[in-house]
């Protein structure tokens, strides 16, 4: 049963809450095992630890966290606390340090994020000294108040991350001069390794290495780290020793291939624009890229760099990539570090990054192998050892061809994806397009391996241009999410209480900006994230989430039935369904009251609103947005 104490309590008070008042309250309820989770070598068991499959996340509620915007791990817990119990599974955001613009999703290293640490978590425990051993405190805390927990894999690192610099062989290169690409032959990387073997062996002429090829073919890379950057303890000490060896890389004009995403995703010019350039803070002018031959969804990251999957053809002369050659020593590496990961904190499941990528020109392979997709195998990695380990993907169900080569739902399918985000949070509620979406993601569930979403905010998608977005129909997008069993869902924190925006509001009031940090422009923040204070969404929230737990355990269990289910052409707004002894009602119209056929509320009695607090039995109106919950007779 999951623990559920502080539902009723906004979290931005929860979270202000001194660390003794939280322990007294797991305290009370796990006054055996408390004791046990606080210690980092012991693991409390995942609540899935008897599941044998990955089917449980095709129907999971999941909250996403930001750690950014709530200061540490330790914070996780307290905001935990109040979520109800539908609402099984956190998503914790990428967890390592990261590089550029400390970019979350540009990590520059395998070490966990030293911003994440939590001074008062150590003054109350002082073996917890570290914040490795944090997290795994915190997972442990998760685990024991029921819930499942996720972790972010990305398959990029920032362009000159601690991983580039110690596995140059796993990625591709290119050299520049100015405003011109002289060089992206596949075999620039040795290029690279001679440069960082030289430089070491100026710092320390006595490594027992002949060349740069005995140095990264023959060494652990542990081994690397250590000579390249030193201690990993010592944080500022391996950040010097990078910003060297960027400098001495800038200086030979050679950068790794940056990120693409949508097709063709190969071929890159310089970017000639004068306003195309960034000057970094150690004096150093960066020109952006673009592809060659764009289409509409193109886009490049210059700040972060794929792994290299696939040999290329002819020396990459033309940008091409032999997809029946992968580099496996790459695979293994990628799999078996996110498999220590998930070992070390027993993470039960994966969010795959830009899981959406298919590069492919004549689409999904008629039988993909085990070298398909790079997600796809490190969740086939983990489950080696907890077979509960699953799989949801950021992908957004665009049409073929549009964001991926192919059918992103045959991509889906071939990658071993469980669930995936998909984009109902990128239109406002009740249009046509949103209801039409619906109906075709209820048909991918029932007819598909994997669940499409139903989302309700992603961090992603909190700031000021998509305002327009939750303006109205909040209170609709929560019920459907919390109430429709057979449907997953995904909410990021801060979504309770976040005020509608006709206009922009401050920075720090949207989670997406603080997925990286700026200091100057349009996206930089000035202090901590700002919850909201809509008071009158989050009152309605909360008794969404007082019913949510009286019927939670009735409804999971039940199979669900439509009764008027999504219009596939977008013109009805009401929808209805069954679970259990229970019936729900939604109008997904947020400008007009629907009246609700007489069909439908024949054998029922009305038990909730969320619009009204006092539910008469004569009602035959859904006011705009609003949802229902009926207790059917027997």
């Amino acid at each position: 049963m999951i623990f559920t104490p502080l539902i009723s309590q906004p979290p931005e008070l929860v979270l202000e809450k001194n660390i003794e008042e939280m322990l007294e309250i797991l305290q009370y309820r796990y006054p055996v095992e408390l004791e046990k989770a606080i210690y980092p070598a012991y693991t409390i068991p995942s609540p899935l630890q008897y599941s044998t499959d990955t089917s449980w996340l095709k129907r999971a509620n999941c909250v996403g966290i930001n750690v950014r915007t709530i200061g540490s791990f330790w914070k996780i817990i307290p905001y935990s606390l109040t979520l109800p119990a539908a609402q099984n599974a956190i998503h914790i955001l990428p967890i390592w340090e990261p590089g550029v613009v400390a970019s979350l999703y540009g990590m520059s290293s395998w070490n966990v994020n030293p911003a994440f640490f939590s001074t008062e978590l150590y003054q109350a425990f002082p073996h917890l000294d570290t914040v490795e051993k944090q997290l795994k405190v915190v997972i442990n805390l998760l685990h024991l108040t029921g819930r499942v927990v996720g972790m972010d894999v990305v398959p990029h690192t920032d362009r000159y991350s601690e991983q580039v610099l110690a596995n140059p062989s796993f990625f591709e290169w290119l050299q520049r001069s100015e405003y011109q690409i002289v060089n992206h032959d596949s075999c620039l990387y040795k290029k690279v390794e001679l440069q960082l073997f030289d430089w070491l062996l100026s710092e320390n002429a006595t490594l027992p290495y002949k060349d740069a090829d005995a140095f990264f073919r023959s060494t652990d890379e542990s081994e690397r780290l250590l000579l390249l950057f030193g201690e990993a303890s010592n944080y500022e000490g391996r950040l010097q020793r990078r910003k060297k060896l960027v400098q001495l890389l800038y200086d030979h004009g050679l950068e790794t291939v940056p990120a693409t995403m949508g097709p063709p995703y190969r071929g890159l010019e310089v970017d000639s624009d004068p306003s195309a350039c960034v000057l970094d803070e150690e004096g150093r002018f960066w020109r952006d890229y673009r592809i060659t031959q764009p289409q509409a969804m193109s886009r490049v990251f210059g700040p972060l760099t794929r792994y290299r999957l696939y040999e290329a053809v002819d020396q990459n002369e033309n940008w091409e990539i032999d997809f029946e050659h992968p580099v496996v020593p790459v695979w293994k590496y990628v799999c078996q570090h996110y498999g220590k990961v998930q070992e070390e904190y027993g993470f039960d499941f994966m969010r795959g990054d830009m899981s959406h990528v298919q590069m492919r020109p004549e689409g999904v392979p008629t039988q993909p192998d085990a070298y398909y997709d790079l997600l796809g195998a490190v969740k086939q990695y983990c489950r080696k050892k907890k077979p509960w380990f699953g799989y949801f993907a950021e992908s957004f169900l665009a049409p073929p061809g549009e964001m991926a080569y192919g059918d992103e739902v045959e991509h889906l399918e071939a990658s071993l994806a469980d669930s995936t985000l998909g984009d109902l949070q990128s239109e406002p509620v009740g249009t046509p397009f949103f209801i039409a979406e619906l109906a075709r993601y209820l048909d991918l569930l029932h007819h598909r391996q994997f669940a499409p979403n139903f989302t309700i905010m992603t961090a992603d998608k909190d700031d000021p241009r998509f305002d327009h977005f939750y303006l109205r129909g909040n209170e609709i997008r929560y019920f459907i999410g919390l109430f429709l069993p057979e449907m997953p869902s995904y909410m990021a924190l801060g979504f309770e209480t976040r005020e509608p925006h006709p206009s922009p509001a401050p920075n720090e009031q949207y989670t997406k900006l603080y997925v990286f940090q700026f200091e100057q422009g349009p996206k930089a923040t000035k202090g901590p994230f700002q919850w909201g204070k809509n008071v009158d969404l989050y009152q309605r929230l909360v008794r969404q989430k007082e019913m949510s737990n009286q019927l939670n355990d009735a409804i999971q269990a039940a199979e669900t039935h439509w009764l008027l289910p999504p219009d596939p052409s977008g013109n009805q707004s009401l929808i209805a369904w069954e679970a259990g002894s229970y019936r729900f009602l939604a109008n997904l119209d947020v400008e007009q009251a629907q009246p609700v056929p007489k069909v439908l509320l024949q054998s029922g009695a009305l038990l909730f609103s969320t619009h009204r607090t006092k539910v008469e039995e004569e009602q035959t109106d859904l006011l705009p947005g609003e949802g229902w919950i009926l207790r059917c007779e027997e």
